[in-house]
């Protein structure tokens, strides 16, 4: 009989569903070596934040076939490690979904009433009536920014509710977002309009402190915001001084930018702001969820099924996994980058295997394209499992095909993205090494290895052009480690591709496409 290892306390019930197929040991608070000494006698580990999954203690797991995390991060997990030796990650990405949205509308609702100063008055045996007169959600505006599970579900009681929905999310179809009942706006004009703010994204450096003191100002002095998302993607002393100075009415945070929150401005305002300790995926319901969730997960591993929310590839032995390797982080660097070169909303990815590329399994790659792609808009939240789902939900379509009369290598992939703001394509291959090369970018041959910090242009091929761009980096202290041009013909259009050390410092690109000759410039970090 199977052994399962449950290394943080769960709710009874996944206990209980552990039970049917396996012996189940529950030992918490276990020092890393302690852990390192037992994970060799079970098939399966059930943690939650408590236990990290090191690459030694997955090293020690020779029998382990699944890690389970009862929650929605796996950031305690080395995931890598784990997929190296071919064991199942799996987590629960919606086991609090209902709470987190269930928690945002709460505070909403609190917001308007002053239900948490009312209630405090008459425990103080006070009956203030007057000082807690409130505002009534009926028929006001209501602006979601990000519309995934949680953004969608506060987006459907809240119209349920009687309230106007508007939604900002780059990343969301107009198609998408009309069947949850949003109208699909620019980020600006939903601030402008709103009486009420939702923030439903993750912090990434392009949202932290995406609700900022030019943001504030525009809202109408009656709006309230809410954050249940993540801490600092408001900008906290931005937000303390526009609430002091009545610029707008209220807000409701429920995460911070450093947890616990310490001395912060924001403790020292009244009734106008509502202030709670994390308290989103903070429910019975919620905890009984992802215990049952991961539990069923990992009853189905043991018993040879497959896991439905494995945040790396299931069913691919080690032996498959590791030939496929380079190639899954080929087709990943390159949804990476076409995605960001998309920019807006894409609607349609075109995968075309190429050469020898053309006779392997494909479906893994097609997932780590969708994967990168994907990662601008969800970061960590998209895995190899769930990123076909969420490409469906954005209403992105995807063709695959295939190509092996292309010889230039001996197997490349090329991706094409067509959304909102145009069409881009890139193509990559592996070399002997598997170093990765980027052989072209929208139809002019390069030949470049990726880095983490890039700036492509669009420019005509024409003497100083080359020399213009490096006095302005320079000009901004911006170090250039590479450069490469690439065109069709002589004296017409020619991409440009800059591995920069840094990222472009703010303001840089729109004097870029101000110098004479050059019609575009995107940054790309990988």
């Amino acid at each position: 009989m199977s052994k399962v290892l449950v290394s943080d306390p769960i709710d009874q019930a996944g206990i209980d569903i552990l039970s049917q197929v396996a012996t189940v040991d529950v030992k918490t608070n276990l020092k890393p070596e302690e852990l390192v000494q037992i994970i060799g006698d079970y098939d399966a580990l059930m943690i939650r934040s408590g236990t990290r999954v090191t690459k030694e203690i997955i090293e020690a797991g020779t029998q382990l076939k699944i890690i389970g995390r009862a929650g929605v991060g796996v950031d305690n997990v080395d995931v890598p490690a784990a997929t190296r030796k071919g064991i199942v990650v799996v987590n629960s990405p919606e086991g609090n979904t209902i709470a987190a949205a269930e928690h945002a509308l709460a505070m909403m609702l609190s917001l308007s009433r002053y239900i948490p100063d009312a209630n405090a008055s008459v425990k103080r045996g006070e009956w203030d009536r007057k000082s807690f007169i409130g505002a009534e959600v009926y028929k006001k505006t209501l602006g979601v920014i990000g519309l995934g599970k949680i953004g969608s579900h506060v987006a459907t009681v809240a119209k349920a509710m009687g309230m106007k929905l508007l939604a900002y999310d780059p990343f969301i179809s107009t198609e998408r977002a009309e069947q949850i009942g949003c109208q699909l706006v620019e980020l600006d004009l939903l601030v402008q309009q709103a009486d009420y703010i939702t923030l439903h994204m993750p912090k990434t450096p392009e949202t932290t402190h995406l609700i900022d003191a030019k943001m504030l100002a525009k809202m109408k002095p009656t709006a309230r915001i809410v954050n249940c998302a993540r801490g600092g993607i408001i900008d906290e002393e931005a937000l303390a001084v526009a609430l002091k100075e009545g610029q707008i009415a209220g807000a409701a945070l429920d995460v911070f930018e450093s947890e616990p929150l310490a001395e912060s401005s924001l403790r020292a305002l009244g009734k106008e702001i509502i202030l709670t300790p994390h308290l989103g995926a903070s429910t019975t319901e919620a905890q009984v969820n992802v215990a049952i969730d991961v539990a069923e997960q990992i009853r189905d591993v043991l018993l040879g099924l497959p896991a439905r929310s494995a945040v790396n590839i299931p069913g691919l032995g080690p032996d498959i996994l590791e030939e496929l390797k380079p190639y899954m982080q080929l087709a990943e660097t390159l949804g990476k980058l076409v995605g960001q070169l998309a920019g807006g909303r894409v609607e349609l990815l075109n995968v075309r295997l190429q050469g020898e590329l053309a006779t392997n399994k494909s479906q893994p790659l097609v997932i780590a394209s969708l994967k990168g792609l994907l990662y601008q808009a969800l970061r960590e939240r998209v895995n190899y499992v769930n990123a076909t789902l969420e490409a469906k939900e954005r209403g992105i379509r995807v063709i695959e095909t295939r190509d092996a009369a292309i010889k230039d290598y001996a197997g490349s992939l090329h991706l094409e993205a067509t959304g909102s703001l145009g069409t881009h394509s890139v193509t990559g291959a592996l070399l002997g090494d598997g170093e990765i090369r980027l052989t072209n970018i929208d139809g002019f041959p390069v030949n470049v290895p990726p880095s983490q910090h890039m700036l492509f242009t669009l420019h005509r091929d024409m003497p100083g052009i080359i020399g213009k761009l490096g006095s302005l980096l320079g000009s901004f202290n911006v170090n250039i480690a590479s450069m490469q041009v690439g065109r069709k013909i002589v004296r017409g259009d020619a991409v440009m591709v800059l591995s920069l050390d840094d990222p472009l410092p703010e303001g840089i690109l729109n004097e870029i496409k101000k110098v004479a000759g050059i019609r575009d410039a995107y940054t790309v970090t990988l």
